[in-house]
């Protein structure tokens, strides 16, 4: 693999173009070898480098005073949460190793989104995963699917983390290139945050700490910056092994390095493994390094500094200790089993230096390879998709509308659809009690988890609707982050802070291209609009296959927080006798929806009206009637619409519904049951509350539609509209709809 002396074509084949190979060699004044080629390769593609979307990125709103790490300074975002306390959050892809060796590429998507928060001295206490995939009626991706989520949950629950929420979208766009987006929420004392610096302490010693170092992972940044192919399903040696007890380990130790104020540094060692943390290290403190890698251990033999520094094996970390507590380091590792060697030291002068066997295998400026550094930006061509005009001009005249005999029927079918029906056969397989944080867990709109030593709960929540985003890129991220922060306030806790996770196709192709610029430009308005930072996140392109692209999906996690748990809003109401209305402006669509896609097989048409001010109001109004106690349950209106929410109200509660839709009427049947809306929440109170909620709702400029009430018979019943189910009618085919893709 090392040569003196690279071509054109090496660089070509490392996907590296003839004008970064020319910059390159300006930067070091000649040709480089293998080892630096290979480093570059690394650094400079897509997946470490952003040189496709960091312009982009940089129009988002990063400034809160909040914030306790700007974005893309450290490994993580970490925002304020008084009382001393930060909670530290990021999202990030492993979609392209899932695709070729699904239970390793998840599990260890799960393990490097861990050592982010971990590497910032921040305790995980609960985990999400967005998931996309194709149908699982189709035995490849029911593999895809089944394997995922079971490395999800292995390496998740071996490590002791619980998980708290997250969403499963299934389309047939998905089916080549699944998307695994992982996120990890933390907490952390102001004064003992760490960060990823050498801290310009030029003679400290450098040493990698964790596990050995192997061939697995090697081009694993390189392999996620390119479209899968037929051949990426041999790619197996770019996808990590991980190992969940090891992190465990690692994670305990690094905690406890940073807690007893050992470190300057450390940094995790994800892509691009020593290559990255080296250089990103080196650049953040404006030094240099040299490291000997005839130290570092290895578990195989033969190994050569290319390999060595492509390394992706999980589970290390590289630290720099401070002066004199170098022996306490080691010390605690080893009390940990786990290795810790010093591999080099920090030097003055910026570069990164590598020897191996006594030969110099490379010499790299730092700054050269960092984001925001020497590393290239582009902005490239946009096209606006044709079809773009065609689905917005759709309307539901050439659809029949349901009769009120069939509303029933459509409701159970709705239910049963994969976009709809319950989680549970994935979430049982998820630790969702240790640590002993849950107060709302999954398969609500938003999981809260109690932050343990405070009255404190924080409340977390992934969202994106791909069907949206495909058919209005713009209004579909703005959305997304709407939706996101329904899904927290309806627990009573104030929306935070972001972190997105943009999952694209190839941004060569001008159409790709400005579908990602038109979501960006709508993640950032809706952020602005609701007053919350983009603390980080990750961009994932080139998830296409020969096939076509996916829809595009702008995963957004949100986090909230609630400062007096015990104030915490249910999801469904809890007992019978409580009105129900809506709050918010509903406005339905069937452009998008899920009825139009299930009963009707299509995507298209015009996605739900959206009121920026609206959803700033409605989420406002929310968390005030919260904090006065007059509400009993809130839920958003999402997928599936009115009827839908209406259906898992009773499915949640076990209670009945007695419901009259007359305020909320339409032309069609099917566009009041199942058409889907913005700025709506189904919530509950008592009579003697109604008319502060109903004045309240008003004063906020927003509509107050009543409903009906709970009951205690199991049935739901909707006046006008035919539809009359019991609860054992609907619990079979939602309960049943995932069973068969996990049956043993």
């Amino acid at each position: 693999m090392e040569k003196e002396a690279v071509s054109l074509q090496d660089a070509l084949e490392h996907g590296l173009t003839p004008e970064e190979f020319q910059k390159i060699q300006e930067i070091l004044g000649r040709i480089p070898n293998s080892t630096e080629l290979g480093i570059f390769s690394a650094m400079w593609s897509e997946h470490c480098s952003y040189k496709n979307s960091i312009l982009k990125l940089k129009t988002l709103p990063t400034s809160s005073d909040k914030l306790l790490a700007q974005a893309g300074e450290e490994n993580a975002g970490a925002m304020d949460i008084g009382d001393g306390l930060a909670v530290v959050f990021k999202i990030e892809s492993h979609n392209h190793p899932t695709a070729v060796e699904p239970y390793q590429g998840a599990a260890t998507g799960v393990g490097g989104i861990m050592r982010d928060i971990f590497t910032m001295g921040a305790r995980p206490i609960v985990s999400l995963n967005s998931l996309r995939f194709g149908n699982p009626d189709e035995p490849r991706n029911k593999y895809l699917l089944s394997r995922a989520v079971k490395g999800i949950g292995d390496y998740g629950n071996s490590l002791g983390i619980a998980v708290s929420g997250g969403e499963l979208f299934i389309d047939e766009c998905f089916t080549k290139n699944p998307l695994v987006n992982a996120m990890t929420v933390g907490i952390v004392r102001h004064d003992q945050m760490a960060s990823a610096t050498t801290g310009g302490k030029v003679g400290n010693a450098v040493y990698i700490v964790g596990a050995t170092t192997g061939r697995d992972g090697i081009h694993g940044a390189s392999f996620a910056s390119k479209d899968l192919s037929k051949e990426s399903e041999s790619k197996r040696s770019a996808v990590q092994v991980g190992d969940p007890f090891m992190e465990k380990l690692l994670m305990e130790a690094s905690l406890e390095a940073i807690q007893k104020g050992l470190l300057v540094g450390i940094q995790d060692m994800g892509a691009a493994g020593i290559s990255c943390a080296t250089s990103e290290m080196s650049a953040k403190g404006k030094t240099g390094m040299k490291i000997d890698l005839d130290r570092v251990p290895f578990r195989e033999t033969g190994m050569n500094a290319y390999e060595a520094m492509l390394s992706e094996s999980q589970e290390r970390m590289l630290v720099v200790p401070k002066k004199g507590k170098e022996a306490e380091l080691v010390a605690i590792f080893e009390k940990w089993n786990l290795n810790a060697v010093q591999i080099g030291e920090i030097t003055g002068d910026g570069m990164i230096e590598i020897r191996m066997g006594g030969q110099l295998k490379a010499k790299i400026p730092a700054e050269s390879l960092v984001l925001g550094g020497g590393a290239p930006r582009y902005e490239r061509e946009v096209r606006r998709p044709s079809y773009l005009d065609s689905v917005k001009n759709w309307t539901p005249a050439g659809i029949p509308d349901v009769a009120e005999t069939e509303t029933s029927p459509i409701l159970l079918r709705l239910l049963s659809s994969w976009n709809v029906c319950s989680r549970k056969p994935i979430t049982e397989q998820y630790d969702t009690e240790v640590g002993l944080v849950k107060l709302i867990g999954p398969g609500c709109d938003g999981g809260l988890s109690s932050i343990p030593d405070t009255n404190k709960a924080l409340a977390t929540a992934t969202d994106c609707n791909s069907r949206y985003t495909y058919l209005d890129p713009y209004k579909g991220a703005e959305f997304a982050v709407c939706e996101s922060a329904r899904n927290v306030y309806v627990t009573g806790a104030t929306p935070l802070g972001v972190t997105n996770n943009l999952n694209f196709a190839n941004p060569y192709i001008p159409e790709n291209y400005y579908m990602f610029s038109e979501c960006v430009r709508g993640l950032g308005d809706a952020c602005r609009a609701l007053d919350l930072p983009v603390t980080g996140g990750n961009v994932s392109f080139y998830n296409e296959s020969p096939e076509g692209p996916i829809f595009p999906t702008p995963t957004i996690g949100m986090v909230g927080i609630l400062q007096d748990k015990t104030k915490l809003l249910s999801n469904v109401p809890e007992e019978a006798g409580l009105h129900l209305a809506i709050l918010g402006n509903f406005r339905p669509s069937l452009g998008g929806s899920e009825y139009l896609k299930t009963i009707h097989g299509q995507v298209n048409g015009a996605i739900p009206e959206l009121d920026i001010k609206e959803e700033a109001a409605l989420c406002r109004l929310i968390i005030s009637l919260n904090e006065k106690g007059v509400l009993k349950s809130a839920k958003d209106l999402s997928l599936g619409g009115l009827g839908i929410a209406l259906a898992k109200t009773v499915l949640l509660s076990g209670l009945g519904i007695e419901a009259d839709l007359t305020p909320l009427k339409t032309d069609r049947n099917d566009l009041t049951l199942f058409g889907e809306s913005a700025a709506s929440v189904l919530a509950s109170f008592t009579e003697k509350d109604a008319e502060e909620v109903r004045k309240s709702a008003e004063e906020a400029g927003l509509h107050f539609y009543l409903l009906g009430k709970t009951n205690a018979t199991g049935i739901l019943n909707v006046a006008g509209f035919g539809v009359r189910v019991t609860l054992e009618e609907m619990s079979c085919p939602y309960e049943s709809g995932l069973e068969s893709v996990f049956a043993l």
